[in-house]
C-alpha cells in the first residue's frame, strides 16, 4: 500500500500494529491488549482524517496509484461477458479510450471509458489516460452502435484531460469533443456516466453527457486541474491547494450545484481500501440509475436530458 502525505499518521500506526503482532508471534507474549489499543487509535485516526478531507486531498485520493481504474471496474462488474471493441474506422485505435459490450447485473450495456496505466510501460501505452481525437471518435462510434441496437450506455470517466499535443490538435481534438457532446445530448438510449477518478476539462466532457451523472466520493470534476489553475492565476503550482478549494470541484460541491445527480460513497480511506465493496456499490448505483430510465420513451429521454443541461448555470440573486 502506498500512502499520501496526509496519510502518514495512519502508516505509522499500521507499522506499530504490525510490529506488535510480530512480537506476539515470535515471543509468545500476550500483546492482545496493546494491539487493541493501537487498532482503536488507528480507527479514530482514520475517521478523523477521512471525514475532514480538503478539496486538494480528495484530488490526491482520486490519483492514488492503488485506486481501481476503468478496466478494474469493467472486469469486476462484467466478468467474462465484456467484449472489447476497437478502432474509430478512420485513423487508428486509441488505447487511452476503451469500449465494448458487457453485462452488468444481467443487463447489456455499451461501456466506454478512459483507461490509465499501472506502471511506466502501461502508462505510456495508455497515454496516461489522455485520449486523442480518434479516442473520442471511437467512443462516438460505439455509442451510435448502441443506439442502433437499443443498448444503454455506461461511461467511466478518469482522465487528467484530453491529449494536448500538436498532432491531436491537427486531427481535430476540439471538434471531436464538441461533436461527442452534441451527439450524446440527443442519443436515443439511456446514458449513465460514472466519474471514477479524475474528471478534467473537455477530456471528461467528451464522454460525460448523460441522463444520470454519478460521481464517486473521492473524485473531482472541473474545467481545469488545480495545478493548471494555480499556474495561470499565480504563475506557480504552489497555490494548487488554494485553487482546488476555489474551483469547488469535489463531489459534495458538484452535487450541491446540481451538476451531478448522485454521489457514490466509498469505503473509509478510499476506493482502493476495499475494492470489493466499491465495485458492489458502483453496480448498485448503475442498476438503480438504469431502472429509473429504462421505461422512459425516446422522446422523454432526450427531452429530459436537454432540459437538464439547459438548466445548468442558472442561479438566483
Amino acid at each position: 500500500m502506498e500512502y499520501l502525505d496526509f496519510e502518514l499518521p495512519i502508516k505509522e500506526l499500521e507499522d506499530q500494529l504490525d510490529k506488535c503482532q510480530i512480537i506476539g508471534q515470535e515471543s509468545n507474549v500476550d500483546v492482545s491488549t496493546t494491539c487493541k489499543q493501537i487498532e482503536k487509535k488507528l480507527d479514530e485516526t482514520k475517521r478523523k482524517i477521512y471525514k475532514n478531507l480538503t478539496a486538494w486531498q480528495r484530488v490526491q485520493l482520486s490519483r492514488h496509484p492503488n485506486r481501481p481504474y476503468t478496466m478494474d471496474h469493467v472486469r469486476a462488474l462484467c466478468g467474462d461477458t465484456f467484449l472489447e471493441l476497437f478502432g474509430d474506422r478512420s485513423f487508428k485505435d486509441d488505447k487511452a479510450m476503451i469500449g465494448g459490450l458487457g453485462k452488468i447485473g444481467g443487463q447489456s450495456f455499451m461501456i466506454v471509458g478512459q483507461q490509465k496505466g499501472y506502471n511506466t510501460k502501461t502508462r505510456q501505452f495508455r497515454n496516461f489516460g489522455m485520449a486523442n481525437p480518434e479516442g473520442y471518435r471511437k467512443a462516438l462510434r460505439l455509442m451510435k452502435m448502441a443506439e442502433k441496437f437499443n443498448v444503454p450506455v455506461v461511461t467511466f470517466i478518469d482522465t487528467p484531460g484530453a491529449y494536448p499535443g500538436l498532432e491531436a490538435e491537427e486531427r481535430g481534438q476540439g471538434e471531436a469533443i464538441a461533436r461527442n457532446i452534441m451527439e450524446m445530448c440527443r442519443l436515443k438510449v439511456p446514458i449513465i456516466c460514472v466519474i471514477v477518478g479524475e474528471g478534467a476539462s473537455g477530456g471528461a466532457l467528451g464522454i460525460g453527457v448523460g441522463d444520470k451523472v454519478l460521481m464517486m466520493e473521492n473524485t473531482w470534476y472541473s474545467v481545469i486541474s488545480p495545478e493548471s489553475c494555480s499556474s495561470i492565476l499565480w504563475k506557480s503550482w504552489e497555490y494548487k491547494e488554494k485553487a482546488a478549494e476555489a474551483l469547488k470541484l469535489t463531489s459534495t460541491d458538484m452535487k450541491k450545484q446540481n451538476l451531478v445527480d448522485d454521489v457514490i460513497p466509498e469505503p473509509l480511506g478510499g476506493a482502493h481500501y476495499d475494492r470489493e465493496t466499491t465495485f458492489k456499490t458502483v453496480e448498485q448505483y448503475i442498476t438503480k440509475a438504469y431502472n429509473e430510465l429504462k421505461d422512459l420513451s425516446t422522446e422523454e429521454l432526450v427531452s429530459q436530458r436537454m432540459d437538464k443541461y439547459s438548466r445548468m448555470g442558472e442561479f438566483k440573486e
